[in-house]
């Protein structure tokens, strides 16, 4: 049994504990602010014995150490990024797992973003941790890898079950759904999902984790293996390339 607590730090960041309930384990993923990581923890009366890494961003690891220092916990992260990521015990690769009290998490690689970022499934619980890989209606930018290599790393987690729970790191649905409306204006779960995603927001209340099916009927960063949209985008057959297109449009937004 897994017990998430998830709460806004920094900027946009949400921070996440996941707290096994037979062992008392908690993980931290990622650290983007030690101090409220920290305070968080004892609120909830938890002991921190993990910090599973996504991958080397400062408001993903610039923690680490306090944390550790403070809690004596390992650090786990991406072996493709060891050298940047302060701490590390434990280099990760996918298909790898953390054993973490009862409970399993599966290491998916998913680069792009960086060169080395990982995700964390916890197939079981159908809960993954995807850093800045896929965000709600939105994926990470392309700043380290290519665009194949991103698509690649996003069918990677298209493929996992539809009922997965997808907690992604910043709150950016909002503004990603102003964008996703230009793409596929006409698609209806995506207008719904805009509707409730403003109701959210209005009320202050986070729009994350989001459920994988719903990004794969509404997320275009997710659909560009969809005929139609292919053609939209001016790339019949091309998945990649309509990702790239798509991506590349965002980043101009």
């Amino acid at each position: 049994m897994l017990d998430i607590h998830q709460f806004p730090c920094l900027n946009d960041n949400y921070g996440y504990l996941v707290h096994e309930h037979y062992s008392g384990e908690t993980a931290a993923i990622d650290t983007p602010d030690a101090d409220k990581y920290l305070a968080e923890a004892k609120r909830m009366g938890w002991h921190i014995t993990h910090i599973l890494n996504t991958h080397w961003h400062p408001d993903h690891a610039g923690g680490n150490l306090k944390i550790k220092e403070t809690t004596g916990c390992t650090i786990y992260g991406p072996a493709g990024e060891a050298e940047k990521i302060p701490g590390i015990d434990v280099r990760l690769c996918g298909g790898e797992t953390v054993e973490f009290g009862r409970a399993t998490a599966r290491v998916l690689d998913v680069p792009g973003h960086t060169l080395g970022h990982i995700a964390y499934h916890f197939a079981e619980q159908h809960k993954a941790f995807v850093g800045d890989a896929l965000f709600a209606l939105g994926c990470g930018r392309v700043f380290e890898g290519t665009m194949e290599m991103m698509w690649e790393s996003l069918s990677r987690l298209k493929a996992l079950p539809p009922e997965t729970r997808i907690y992604c790191a910043h709150e950016y649905t909002q503004a990603n759904a102003r964008f996703a409306e230009t793409i596929e204006s006409g698609n209806a779960e995506l207008a719904d999902y805009v509707k409730q995603i403003d109701e959210r927001r209005d009320k202050g209340l986070p729009t994350v984790p989001t459920y994988l099916d719903r990004e794969l009927a509404t997320n275009p960063f997710l659909r560009a293996d969809m005929p139609e949209l292919q053609a939209a985008m001016g790339h019949p057959g091309d998945a990649v390339a309509t990702f790239a297109e798509i991506r590349g449009r965002k980043d101009k937004f």
